[in-house]
């Protein structure tokens, strides 16, 4: 163990040049990689002032219709189940299962 004579002043710590860049790299490196991230994902989607105008035309199930029914109503020259897979999508529906009463928005490419 070295000890200081009294009066002596303690050494002091020198940072070199290439300390000061490890530094400054390291201070850095997180600020760039915030700005990078926030630049990359900051033009996703622009909103407008706009509105859609999205025009569906709506079927309303009968009481005693099925879907099969409906889809054989709204385009007799195609296979239905193509029309069900179109008209479940469009609705988000989750089974075939309709009820009376309800409203189902028609795919553009069977409508009147």
């Amino acid at each position: 163990m070295t000890a200081i004579a009294p009066g002596t002043s303690t050494p002091h710590l020198r940072l070199t040049r290439r300390g000061r860049m490890v530094i400054t790299t390291l201070l850095a490196a997180p600020l760039a990689a915030m700005a990078l991230y926030l630049g990359v994902n900051a033009g996703g989607a622009v909103a407008t002032g706009e509105s859609g105008s999205a025009q569906f035309e709506i079927v309303t199930v009968e009481p005693g219709q099925s879907l099969w029914d409906v889809a054989a109503s709204l385009a007799p020259e195609a296979d239905p189940r193509d029309v069900i897979a179109d008209l479940a999508s469009l609705n988000q529906l989750d089974s075939a299962t309709v009820q009376p009463g309800q409203e189902l928005a028609v795919p553009s490419q069977y409508a009147d």
